[in-house]
């Protein structure tokens, strides 16, 4: 996987899915044209579900009358992975990285980079869930990150951060990640997260009170990305001339 040496991260505040889907499309291929640096966008969503590659809308489980009468958009996207809730107070990152190695030609990025890349994604998110002392962790052959709830009698995995990427023909990342800060959540109720039956969902809000904002949280994030792609980062409150959401 190529080595990142510097970063942009943007921190965008409420952007709509599509707006969002379109920046990234659009700083990708700035990105791989060599016109624009590596980039993290920050932000927050309204009230959307996403349909990965391996998804359907079977694992949608209000009726639509329900979806639209709580204003939830339906996407289906061309990232890895199932079903997934974004909503305020929920910091959703997309890493726009150039993934592949001098000389790549366009074939499928090779899986143990692919893989590592996920990896360091994760490492991102526990090592900050580590900062506000929630203990975080991977679980085998599953994608995203889990804590232990408490319970009475045993303590049970749950899911706080979920991630669905994609790498395109140009080796650039595109999607990323979303973790729960402090969202409705009410809302996973309206469908089975990532296609597992039985997971439960939880946020960073049934540990810590008060709950920091997810710019705060953000802000972690950036941080620990840096140290984990082992770049230079650089926080942004503003796009570049010439782009908009």
């Amino acid at each position: 996987m190529e080595t990142i040496s510097s970063c942009l991260i943007y921190w965008l505040g409420e952007v709509e899915y599509q707006q969002a889907w379109d920046l990234q499309n659009l700083l990708a291929e700035q990105i791989a044209a060599g016109k624009q640096p590596p980039s993290l966008l920050l932000l927050e969503h309204p009230h959307t579900y996403t349909i990965g590659r391996r998804g359907g809308r079977e694992h949608i489980l209000w009726s639509e009358e329900e979806i639209k009468r709580r204003g939830i958009a339906v996407f289906e996207v061309d990232r890895g992975g199932d079903i997934t809730y974004h909503g305020p107070g929920q910091l959703v990152g997309y890493p726009l990285l150039p993934l592949a190695s001098a000389g790549w030609q366009g074939e499928r990025l090779p899986q143990a980079d692919f893989v590592g890349y996920v990896r360091k994604l994760e490492e991102v998110l526990i090592r900050t869930l580590v900062y506000y002392g929630i203990e975080a962790y991977r679980r085998e052959g599953l994608t995203g990150v889990w804590v232990n709830k408490p319970a009475e009698e045993v303590s049970l995995p749950v899911k706080i951060s979920s991630i669905g990427v994609k790498v395109d023909a140009k080796g650039v990342s595109r999607h990323g990640f979303a973790l729960n800060v402090q969202p409705e959540m009410v809302y996973w109720q309206g469908i089975i997260p990532c296609g597992l039956d039985g997971v439960q969902m939880t946020a960073m809000a049934e540990w810590l009170s008060p709950c920091p904002s997810v710019q705060q949280v953000a802000q972690e994030v950036s941080r620990y990305f840096e140290s984990v792609f082992g770049c230079a980062a650089e926080w942004q409150t503003a796009l570049p001339a010439g782009l908009h959401r």
